[in-house]
């Protein structure tokens, strides 16, 4: 099931093995895996979506660049 979040602040993920790519700030849609989480955004009419290991998404939180909804 997916959780509604807001991006306020710099969040990053890597693409492959390319360099790290920043999510824009806004909502997103958070999806906890065993070991990732995968948060999806629509900008206009481009859908985007990035996969992170499941303790960055909590340091992000707990840094408070990450914002889940209540």
């Amino acid at each position: 099931m997916a959780q509604k979040a807001q991006i306020v602040g710099k969040v990053e993920y890597r693409g492959g093995d390319g360099p790290n790519v920043e999510i824009r700030p806004g909502p997103v849609k958070v999806t906890i895996g065993v070991n990732d989480a995968t948060l999806s955004w629509i900008d206009e009419e481009t859908h985007g979506s990035a996969a992170m290991p499941l303790a960055d998404f909590k340091r992000y939180v707990a840094e408070g660049l990450i914002k889940l909804d209540r």
